[in-house]
């Protein structure tokens, strides 16, 4: 309701300015401290003195300082225009202490009665907003449950420090204060929710985080969003032993980073590495190989999904699944046995006749001592030890040969008498012994370096060529021939020109990871993995190896599955194979919030028409619209000429984004082509790192996690989606990106699954 009209406004409305001017003069405070410690800072890097340690150190202290301060001023200046967003009144059990707590990013303790003025969303005691109702309830904190009674849950519309609303409410799902925030119009950008967070997406942002925790998620659920806070989170309770350097997401893509790259600075987190799976790949294999693009190759699959080119597409598919599945990880992994067997050189370490090291001694130490490392680091190791033994024993070696010199001198001098023939023997036995010892002393290092010289060790790539030519002597699943031999042979075409594809980066990081180590320290702890459905078990896998962690957080739907031939069918496979042994969380966001109830019903008709009870459908909530419009045009041609009225109808409605979806790249450049009102329209191919906003032309593999106002399908015919699943799926994704308007036409009759 208004906040005039709210019998509390005079008191909220009192409340809030006092929080402002409390907020505008602690902000005063720091802006002053801000000042002097930069004028401090710029001292010390002007009288930078190097031999002075105590100066050194208080330059450190104050530039950390300096981005402390700095931080603070950046949340306290965007809370002054929206200190906070709610507020519960919780009554504690066996106490008379009846707090009023008040929501927002920050915490804000007033300093002269040592009071929060605003509480912090990811604190404790603000879980009882999120998922207590009136009446009993309770939270946990550091010191237990605490348990008590909710007298109050209330949320605020503020905006530009002025109160505009004010809602008291039981729970946090049906209500105006919801429908309003998902009712406003959607920009480039990806925002925070913390005002909006449901019940169930609660759950997934407080779940424990060194349990692995893997997430169906609807479309439209929050996956993406609820990802970010998650880590907002996790940083905020864990802030003394976490850093945001520990945390790393993996989205789809760099366009998809640009579109959610707002989002944790707006909730006070930097510094977090937000990256794609295929440049953290890249970044440990240390080789810049040239990437195929698997959204070209999905392209392909689509666009000969029906050809004649469908017994191509097969091998394609199978290739990739066989690729990108644990039997393929299995047989690398009885490769790197083979290549394990035949790494240490089968001969002794020895100086002249002492054997510092036999081969069975060394190959223990191998094999047995250093087994938990790489079989690159192994060998450092073993280098150690012989650098330890040759320096032990020196002085014996030496003292040893001197003595075996000496006894065989002593023996020419018993054997012979005084004469130019023994003196000669002696001088010569002397001067070898003379030599040997010269050359003891000066080539230990060199001996050293020799025998480790004879561990040929290859690059990645070339034992990965050695692996895919020999693969038929590590089949032991059962893979049939044909399927080992159109592997080997595609690939190796591929690597030939210096090319891979998205498979290949598992198996290349495997081998880096087990045969030479990773280059740095790794000093990940959690990994957060966006639009999982399209991730391999091998990659899941590799990853958990490389960060020696069980700590992630998985967010996917099965139902937008568009790489399921490579990617995951089954969340119980990656718990089971992945997480074995492990107490994984499962946790579903069934409740789609993006889209409205008539758009998401027809979008659940479409994923419904493959029958599968493992694709569960999205349950919309709140908000009604406009019925789905379906038309069948004779042209492209006609069907532009109607988009040009839509692109118009968004300028009118002061829509901010609009999305017109075609199957495949090529479909788009030719609508484009034939569009009037196209100035401002992009064509998005995927390799953008910009996602700019406004309207954008977009094939419909690339639209998965990004929402707009308006979507128009330009082309959903019978010919272009069948009922295969992968047609299924596309188009279900391509309905479920809008959030007010829904647009389908078709170049003569209509699909059959819509």
């Amino acid at each position: 309701m208004s906040a005039y009209d709210h019998p509390n406004y005079q008191e909220e409305l009192e409340r809030l300015n006092n929080t402002i001017s409390y907020l505008e003069n602690y902000n005063e405070k720091f802006l002053n401290r801000k000042s002097s410690i930069d004028e401090a800072v710029d001292y010390g890097k002007s009288h930078y003195n190097s031999d002075n340690a105590e100066q050194f150190n208080e330059l450190v202290i104050n530039t950390a300082l300096q981005d402390t301060v700095k931080g603070k001023i950046r949340d306290i200046t965007k809370s002054i225009s929206k200190p906070y967003f709610a507020r519960v009144d919780f009554d504690e059990n066996g106490s008379n202490k009846h707090g009023k707590y008040y929501i927002g990013k920050i915490s804000l303790m007033n300093e002269e009665n040592q009071e929060f003025l605003i509480i912090d969303w990811r604190s404790p005691v603000a879980n009882l907003y999120y998922e207590g109702r009136l009446g009993k309830a309770s939270y946990n904190c550091p010191d237990g449950e605490i348990s008590g009674q909710i007298k109050l849950k209330r949320q605020y519309s503020i905006e530009s420090g002025k109160l505009k609303e004010i809602f008291d409410i039981d729970i946090t799902t049906n209500d105006e204060f919801l429908q309003a925030a998902l009712g406003a119009s959607k920009d480039n950008r990806l925002k925070d929710i913390v005002s909006t967070i449901q019940s169930e997406q609660n759950k997934v942002i407080r779940a424990d985080m060194w349990k692995p925790l893997i997430v169906q998620g609807a479309a439209g659920g929050g996956k993406t969003t609820i990802a970010l806070h998650r880590i907002a989170y996790l940083m905020y309770n864990n802030e003394n032993n976490i850093k945001p350097e520990n945390f790393m997401i993996i989205a789809p893509n760099r366009f998809f980073l640009s579109y959610i790259s707002e989002v944790l600075p707006e909730l006070g987190v930097e510094n977090v590495t937000q990256t794609t799976f295929e440049d953290f790949a890249f970044g440990i294999i240390g080789k810049k190989l040239k990437l195929k693009s698997s959204q070209q190759k999905l392209s392909g699959i689509i666009e000969n999904y029906s050809s004649e080119k469908c017994k191509q597409n097969s091998n394609i598919i199978a290739a990739s699944s066989f690729k990108s599945s644990l039997m393929f990880k299995n047989m690398l992994e009885r490769y790197f046995k083979k290549v394990e067997e035949n790494f240490i050189p089968k001969v002794d370490f020895k100086i002249h006749n002492f054997i510092l090291f036999s081969y069975e001694e060394l190959n223990r130490q191998f094999f047995e001592e250093y087994s938990y490392l790489p079989f690159k680091k192994r060998v450092n190791e073993i280098k150690k030890s012989l650098i330890n033994k040759v320096k032990n024993n020196k002085k014996k070696m030496l003292e040893q040969v001197e003595k075996e010199y000496d006894e065989e001198i002593d023996e020419v001098r018993a054997a012979m008498n005084d004469c130019a023939e023994r003196r000669a023997k002696i001088i010569k036995i002397a001067d070898e012994r003379d030599e040997l010892l010269s050359n003891i002393k000066k080539g230990l290092k060199t001996l050293i370096k020799n025998y480790v010289s004879k561990i040929n060790t290859k690059s990645v790539l070339d034992y990965y060529i050695g692996f895919l030519n020999n693969m038929e002597n590590f089949n032991k699943d059962s893979v049939s021939n044909e399927l080992i031999n159109y592997v080997k042979n595609a690939s190796l075409k591929n690597l030939l020109s210096k090319d891979i594809e998205v498979e290949d980066l598992a198996p290349l990081m495997y081998i880096k990871f087990s045969i030479f180590g990773l280059d740095e320290k790794i000093s990940l702890k959690h990994i957060v993995i966006d639009e999982a459905q399209d991730f391999s078990l091998f990659q899941l896998y590799i990853l958990k190896k490389i960060i020696n962690s069980s700590s992630f957080t998985i967010l996917g739907d099965l139902c937008q599955g568009i790489y399921s031939y490579r990617g995951i069918n089954d969340w119980n496979d990656v718990a089971k194979y992945i997480f074995e042994n492990e107490d994984s969380t499962m946790l579903s966001l069934e409740r789609s919030y993006r889209t409205t109830i008539e758009i998401m019903n027809a979008a659940s008709e479409v994923i419904g028409s493959l029958k599968n009870s493992r694709l569960p459908k999205a349950k919309p909530v709140i908000r009604h619209g406009e019925e789905v419009k379906v038309f069948e045009k004779d042209s492209l041609k006609e069907i532009a000429k109607d988009i040009d009225d839509k692109i118009l109808e968004m300028e009118k409605q002061d829509y901010k984004s609009m999305a017109i979806i075609c199957k495949t790249l090529d479909e788009c450049k030719n609508l484009k082509r034939l569009l009037k009102n196209k100035k401002n329209v992009s064509v998005i191919t995927g390799k953008e790192k910009e996602y700019s906003g406004g309207v954008v032309v977009i094939p419909s593999y690339l639209v998965k996690g990004l929402e707009f106002d308006m979507v128009v399908i330009a082309n959903a015919s019978k010919e272009e989606y069948t009922n295969s699943e992968l047609d299924v799926k596309l188009l279900y994704v391509a309905m479920t990106r809008p959030l007010h308007k829904l647009y389908i036409y078709s170049v003569g009759q209509k699909s059959e699954i819509i």
